[in-house]
């Protein structure tokens, strides 16, 4: 395998085989990213078309947002059972598959049962608990660094193919755009199906900073039910304040970016009279941005308590939120708050990743962390639709940027409000 021979080759130059695994799950959730995205450049062009309106595209959107979070915890036991490169490349023959058939669609359920339902069931397959697992399996130090560098290739993807895909929309059309995606896809899952490995111990290795001197493990066989498994991770996970807090930052964290912003900035520049392209160029910046401050908030979750870092994050997401309408959406304005947003886009995740693996241990890490992650996406399915339905009842996006932005507020205290020292973990139940 193509596996072994990568192995040996960084071994002999003495790189651990976990950064080719982080190479390759940041490249993997880029594209994938990247098409989770896309839509946000095809409002318009589908309404054009098929003259659906904005709350009717919307809701599409907001059922894709919703069941990806909601497969989270769901996908978080599908990987321990099933292993990392089999659920990615299931996963991503789903979306392709998804992707091409949207090409002929023509009725607004084909929106819904394409890019609402199977999409947003098949991108859910990995979620962000991919780039968890992959930090808690294979490393043992540098892990924060390491959620944080991952975290920015799915905020980032999301955001620098806005460009590019508004320009082919532009001049090629939406289905031209979409097709791109495809072919992308299909360049990621032959990468995963050459390189991806499930555990360090396959190649015979220790995860990466992993000093100790016992003999290596056999990787668990995991036969648990899939439902079993996670319904069960939820039962015990509730029984503490400190998961409850979590998902409500968390939720507010999904409901003040992916289903706002990443939705619907677009069309509400369009309303202020910015072309498309533009548009999407300041949400690639925000991308950019984000990219450098994510990978910043890994390395300080290293080193900083996690739950002064939230509050941080949030209070200055919401600022910057409430603020952006006074911007008058000029030149000047809008790049203040592309750089000051993009900062600040998802910082919130090695955080909260890093206070999920303290508070419930890092065995059930992923599992917590995919319920926490469900709350991110009803947050961003809600924004997703509320933004929507202002549009279309008020005439303005302008309402629901600042109730997010007031939520943020909210989140910001709540974070703080965690206990400092965290209480042991359990062998059964969390802290």
């Amino acid at each position: 395998m193509i596996s072994n021979w990568l192995a040996a080759a960084l071994a002999r130059r003495n790189i651990h085989y976990g950064w080719a695994m982080v190479a390759l799950t940041f490249f993997t959730a880029l594209i994938t990213a990247g098409a989770v995205g896309a839509p946000g450049v095809f409002i318009v062009p589908l309404q054009h078309e098929f003259g659906w309106s904005t709350a009717e595209i919307s809701s599409a959107l907001s059922i894709r947002f919703i069941l990806f979070g909601l497969m989270a915890p769901f996908a978080a036991a599908l990987l321990n059972r099933y292993g990392l490169r089999n659920v990615t490349l299931a996963a991503q023959v789903v979306v392709v598959s998804a992707l091409l058939l949207s090409l002929g669609m023509t009725q607004v359920w084909h929106l819904v049962a394409l890019w609402g339902v199977v999409i947003g069931l098949g991108t859910g397959m990995t979620a962000l608990v991919l780039g968890a697992t992959v930090a808690t399996r294979w490393f043992t130090e540098r892990r924060g660094l390491v959620v944080g560098v991952l975290t920015a290739s799915t905020a980032t993807g999301q955001l620098v193919f806005l460009p590019l895909l508004a320009k082919i929309t532009d001049q090629y059309g939406w289905r031209v755009g979409l097709s791109l995606m495809c072919v992308l896809l299909g360049v990621s899952a032959s990468a995963v199906l050459l390189i991806m490995r499930d555990r360090p111990s396959d190649l015979g290795l220790r995860p990466y900073g992993d000093k100790s001197s016992e003999p290596l493990a056999v990787a668990p066989a995991t036969h648990a039910p899939i439902m079993a498994a996670a319904l069960g991770t939820l039962r015990d996970a509730s029984q503490s304040r400190v998961f409850w807090i979590l998902f409500a930052t968390f939720f507010i964290c999904g409901a003040s970016t992916n289903g706002l912003v990443q939705v619907h900035l677009i069309p509400m520049c369009l309303d202020f009279g910015i072309p498309q392209v533009q548009a999407a160029s300041l949400l690639a910046a925000m991308g950019i941005f984000d990219f450098f401050g994510t990978i910043l908030s890994g390395w300080l979750s290293d080193r900083y308590d996690n739950r002064w870092l939230l509050f941080w994050y949030y209070g200055l997401r919401g600022l910057s939120l409430v603020s952006l309408p006074f911007t008058d959406f000029s030149f000047y304005g809008l790049s203040l708050f592309a750089m000051f947003y993009g900062l600040d886009w998802i910082a919130t995740v090695p955080p909260t990743v890093r206070l999920t693996a303290q508070r419930f241990g890092p065995e059930r890490a992923n599992l917590v962390f995919g319920w926490i992650f469900a709350g991110h996406q009803l947050g961003a399915g809600a924004a997703a639709f509320g933004a929507g339905l202002s549009r279309t009842l008020l005439a303005s996006y302008l309402p629901a940027f600042f109730v997010a932005g007031a939520l943020c507020l909210i989140a910001a205290v709540l974070a703080i409000s965690i206990a400092r020292q965290p209480k042991p973990v359990a062998a059964t139940a969390p802290a």
